[in-house]
């Protein structure tokens, strides 16, 4: 399998997100190929250093950068040799050379990523807007959320499509059965939100292999009420970000009261913090995919260091393995199906 790394997107590129495939190899296969995409001196710079000689590690010299405050669509048009478009690039559908990529990943600016998915990748067959899926740690155990960034203004039909892709997701890589959907909305009422949001529930309700289990409000994201939440881009990176701060707020204050009350039981409660601290690490879960894309593009966290990196990469291979995009298309056309 060859999967493609952009070496230079992140806060932390590029020495994290080479050491990262670096710290992968004893988990990948003999066959295994890391395509690493970067600007050739600096990535044969940092695996020397490294004292990395080993032949799954290829370099892409791709000279060009984008940066994560530049637009996405004029970056991706006028730096046709950086990382991202490249990868994107090999990573089509219509690539027949043997440097096609099964799949590939980027911490880098997430706009650039869907822009060249959507340029060069194209659409999974039935799919109308891809949407980002990423999973999120809860006291209730993971949860998926679609969408977080892909598509901020969506319509009923895309918010369907999340719950069919959401779904799958939730079965094959969480492994829960007959996962519950819910679509997030002002209010639990039915009369309540507006009126696309009003049509998506009807279109999810439509959908007979989905468990939709009708609206979900904030509060009930992290106690249990669904397994799979449906939402708009802009939400859903809100509700995330939010998450992701709070959690380690929460951690952070936990300890620091712990050790004004008794110094002592703090040294003793510090496993218990530590591993706190690893349960709700978005660093253990790798990277969310740009599901619905044709192929598979894996959009990583832009703080992301080694070991999210690794785990990035083992999702990828993951996913391509288990033949998830083949899933989501069977499933797409049964809902179309139901749906005209």
């Amino acid at each position: 399998m060859r999967v493609g790394v952009d070496v230079m997107g992140g806060d932390n590129a590029p020495e994290e997100i080479v050491s990262g495939c670096i710290a992968v190899l004893d988990q990948l296969r003999n066959d295994d190929v890391l395509v690493l995409a970067g600007p050739r001196k600096i990535v044969e710079d940092l695996l020397k250093r490294e004292k990395a000689d080993d032949p799954r590690l290829v370099i892409l010299d791709t000279p060009d950068v984008i940066g994560m405050a530049e637009s996405p669509v004029e970056a991706v048009r006028s730096k046709r040799d950086s990382s991202i478009v490249r990868l994107a690039q090999l990573a089509s559908r219509k690539t027949d050379s043997e440097e096609r990529l099964d799949a590939w990943l980027s911490a880098g600016n997430t706009g650039a990523c869907v822009t060249a998915s959507a340029m060069y990748m194209r659409r999974l067959k039935g799919v109308h807007r891809p949407g980002i899926v990423v999973t999120v740690p809860t006291f209730a155990g993971p949860i998926i959320l679609v969408d977080v960034g892909a598509n901020i203004e969506p319509k009923p039909h895309h918010l369907a499509q999340y719950g069919v892709m959401g779904s799958v997701y939730a079965e094959k890589v969480l492994g829960i059965e007959n996962p519950r959907v819910a679509l997030m909305n002002v209010g639990g009422e039915e009369q309540k939100g507006t009126a696309d949001m009003k049509q998506a529930r009807d279109l999810l309700r439509a959908t007979g292999s989905l468990n939709f289990k009708g609206y979900i409000e904030g509060r009930g994201v992290f106690n249990g009420e669904a397994d799979v939440i449906i939402t708009d881009g802009m939400l859903g990176n809100v509700m995330l970000k939010l998450a992701e701060g709070l959690s380690t707020s929460i951690i952070q204050a936990l300890a620091h009261e712990v050790g004004k009350v008794d110094p002592d039981l703090a040294q003793r409660v510090k496993p218990v913090i530590k591993n706190l601290y690893t349960q709700y690490d978005y660093h253990e879960y790798g990277g969310a995919p740009l599901m619905g894309a044709n192929g598979y593009c894996i959009i990583s966290h832009g703080s992301s260091k080694s070991r999210t990196i690794c785990n990035t990469i083992l999702r990828a291979r993951q996913l391509v393995e288990i033949g998830m995009n083949e899933t989501i298309i069977e499933r797409l056309r049964a809902q179309e199906e139901v749906t005209v």
